[in-house]
């Protein structure tokens, strides 16, 4: 009697079913072992089809977001700096702020952890299906002008304006320049209430303003920015800061 397992694997490739085909031997090996009925063993088997499928779309979209796979809650060392307000993070992980469609804006000097914190927070909202896209400030100009030059800038604008969650890290780091402030007007006023934004930056809340060269233009972004806007403020110790002191005194870094 010929075995049936390559015509198996046949069908299911046909199929298009991998994550079955690459489990088959070892749910074989299982329901032979522990004498699975044929129900169970299909089971098994539906269900090593899905799981796979959903750790691609998973992997998908952390690639799209264009974040660290090691940037997550897990991986964030909340004992380094005690000021840190855990509980504060832990509620937003929850990503309500995502269906509240409300912004989050992350300050802090530099290497209190603000760019790690919104890759995580981008993290929890990919693993219940929400797409996200991090990307900096120098960045986001640098794409919204080379569309722009292409001929394609209302096609970039409306992607980083539908987006369900963007992260715009160092807001600040440099000056925004004409027609930059334009720019970054348009896409908040777009995403104000209808999408979620998250915003890092080593500048006081106070200070925000001084970074657009029209102060009538800031106002006017700032406001939409802050409103409802959940804050999280950094202060202490630097993540870096704290590897370097441990270094010779000849091998520091000078600024």
């Amino acid at each position: 009697m010929t075995h049936p397992m390559p015509e198996i694997n046949n069908l299911i490739k046909q199929l298009k079913l991998s994550h079955i085909n690459d489990n088959l031997p070892q749910r074989n090996r299982e329901s032979i072992d522990k004498k699975l009925a044929y129900p169970e063993f299909l089971a098994l088997l539906l269900q090593d089809e899905i799981l796979g499928r959903e750790n691609n779309k998973f992997k998908a979209r952390i690639k799209r977001a264009n974040i660290r796979g090691d940037k997550t809650l897990e991986t964030f060392d909340f004992d380094f700096n005690s000021k840190i307000n855990r509980a504060q993070i832990q509620e937003l992980a929850s990503c309500r702020f995502v269906n509240e469609k409300s912004p989050v804006l992350i300050v802090g000097p530099t290497g209190t952890g603000k760019s790690h914190i919104a890759q995580a927070l981008s993290h929890c909202a990919i693993r219940q299906g929400i797409d996200a896209l991090w990307l900096s400030q120098t960045k986001l100009f640098a794409e919204l002008q080379a569309a722009r030059a292409a001929g394609r800038y209302e096609k970039k604008f409306s992607e980083f304006a539908k987006i369900s969650l963007l992260v715009i890290d160092d807001f600040g780091l440099r000056p925004i320049r004409s027609p930059q402030d334009e720019d970054f007007h348009d896409l908040i006023s777009q995403r104000y209430e209808n999408a979620s934004t998250i915003v890092t930056s080593n500048l006081d809340f106070n200070e925000w303003g001084e970074a657009f060269p029209n102060r009538l233009l800031a106002a006017a972004t700032l406001d939409r920015l802050r409103h409802n806007a959940h804050r999280i403020i950094l202060d202490g110790a630097s993540f870096r800061g704290g590897r370097d002191d441990k270094l010779p005194e000849k091998t520091k870094t000078k600024n």
